[in-house]
């Protein structure tokens, strides 16, 4: 979060509020604590295409641990607050991570982690006390350091994670230019123009910190010179509470949210005025073609959708007039090469789904992972893929039916379910298992498990809360089944790869596609 512009042309204009305390940061007081903070990065040492974690939920200081990197030439892995211990001592560790920021609501986890984590030289407790040594206080850190930019600025950016079908996330590297702070990104000066970002601006942010596109959103708000309302979690109500008090002009959500919203009662939904709503986006899940349409009979035509790995192989956008012309589309192409492939990497006739592919937008690659960097490429290299299925209907916009990799993807919450399965093959009672998402109406999918058990092992609803206790001891929370079913023999083909598809088919019955 650059601010050195606005700090001397708008000092006292809040850059963010948060909407549960009411805690503001002007654009001089950011500035200088990100100053501050970039000078401590370099007073221990970390030097340009360095890395660094973050570990926090949504509060006053995270802004600031993005921003220290964003001018220092680091690159800063938010991670996903809800992890455990072993899921975040990993992300650390893979990172190359040497310092990692957490906060005093997340130290538990961060404190167990960091036994796992020997190169981490130093945790950074943003709104506690110093512990010890290696745990030190942001304050008591920082106090005394410059609050003026460091001798050798240069532009950092996040290198966030994706996981992958092994179930192990990977670290979403892209060049980093050797240029000031001050000069966008060039996907920033895209993003900018598309959405309309100006000074002024005022952006609700309903999303944790830790994704990307909620990064990149209070970024580019801080950024334009606007002002950033962030909540530090999601209540429908409290959204259009925050939206009428604030005069939101901006925001993004995920369908979820959107659903939430609907189903409030009518006089409640009618309670707040929405006129200031200039733009709401949405992506991260697709959104059910009822909802979608819902909203824009409620909000008006300012709802845009895009669609966008973080890899950043290519981006698709569509307002509210062209989803209405073209419902289900997740739109037409404004970055990248769009190809739709079948299985023999030949072109799909207009309708007829296939791989997405692109001709990468923008250069990529997972750190330190040459095999999975590899595995993502067409054989010839020109083309990446995330192994979405779609097609591209008779005007040229694309449409989203399946996921190769079986991807759930829960309340905007990408979830890999390979990890789950490997978890669970370990309980002594269970012979095989299938992890994959089936629909559901609030979160557009759950997490659902089919298990096989041993010989002799009755299958029941006393096993089923085994199993999720077992797995609710290891995994986060949103990658744990929300139920499970039982098999006598699971399907695998004779290679004994399991055919999970003709297990998950069974749930979604005769739709067309087989995402929500």
């Amino acid at each position: 979060m650059y601010t050195g512009k606005h700090a001397h042309l708008r000092p006292l204009q809040p850059a963010f509020i948060m909407a549960g305390t009411g805690e503001t940061m002007t654009y001089r007081e950011l500035e200088a604590r990100c100053n501050r903070l970039a000078h401590l990065f370099r007073n221990r040492g970390l030097n340009r295409l360095d890395h660094y974690a973050i570990f926090m939920e949504n509060n006053s200081r995270y802004l600031e641990a993005c921003g220290a990197g964003e001018r220092s030439g680091l690159y800063f892995t938010c991670v996903n607050s809800y992890l455990t211990p072993g899921e975040l001592a990993y992300i650390v560790n893979n990172s190359c991570s040497r310092i990692l920021i957490t906060s005093v609501a997340k130290l538990d986890i961060a404190r167990e982690a960091l036994k796992q984590c020997p190169k981490v030289e130093l945790c950074i407790v943003a709104d506690g006390p110093s512990e010890s040594e290696r745990i030190i206080g942001l304050q008591a850190a920082t106090c005394g350091l410059p609050n003026t930019p460091i001798p050798d600025e240069s532009v950092g950016t996040a290198m966030l994670y994706s996981s992958g079908t092994t179930g192990r996330p990977k670290g979403i590297l892209r060049p980093l230019p050797e240029q000031p702070p001050a000069q966008n990104l060039p996907i920033f000066d895209f993003l900018q123009k598309l959405w309309q970002y100006r000074e002024g601006m005022i952006y609700l942010s309903p999303a944790p910190l830790y994704h990307s596109a909620p990064q990149a959103a209070v970024n580019l708000t801080i950024r334009t010179g606007g002002t950033a309302i962030i909540m530090e979690s999601f209540d429908p109500e409290r959204y259009l509470e925050l939206v009428q008090r604030w005069g939101v002009t901006h925001t993004q959500l995920v369908p979820t949210m959107f659903s939430r919203m609907l189903k409030l009662p009518e006089h409640v939904r009618a309670a707040y005025d929405l006129s200031s709503l200039e733009i709401a986006i949405h992506a991260a899940a697709p959104c059910p073609a009822l909802v979608k349409d819902d909203i824009i009979k409620w909000w008006g035509p300012i709802v845009h959708e895009y669609y966008g790995a973080t890899e950043g192989l290519g981006f698709t956008a569509c307002n509210s007039e062209e989803w209405l012309a073209h419902p289900g589309t997740v739109g037409r192409v404004l970055l990248g090469d769009l190809h739709i492939l079948d299985e023999d990497m030949k072109p799909c006739p207009t309708g007829t789904p296939g791989t997405v592919w692109f001709k990468t937008a923008t250069p990529f690659e997972y750190f330190n992972d040459p095999n999975r960097t590899r595995e993502a490429r067409s054989p010839d290299g020109s083309m990446s893929t995330v192994g979405d299925v779609g097609y591209v209907d008779a005007d040229g916009y694309l449409h989203l039916t399946d996921r190769a990799t079986f991807m759930i993807i829960s309340g905007g919450v990408n979830i890999y379910p390979q990890e789950c399965e490997n978890l669970l093959i370990t309980h002594p009672k269970i012979a095989d298992a299938a992890v994959f998402g089936v629909p559901n109406a609030d979160l557009g999918e759950e997490v659902k498990a089919v298990v096989q058990p041993m010989p002799g092992i009755a299958p029941g609803p006393d096993l089923a809360e085994e199993l999720i206790a077992f797995c609710s001891k290891a995994l986060s929370r949103q990658k744990v089944p929300r139920s499970i079913d039982f098999e006598t023999e699971l399907p695998r083909l004779p290679t004994g790869k399991l055919y999970k598809r003709l297990l998950r088919d069974r749930y979604w019955g005769d739709k067309r596609s087989r995402i929500v």
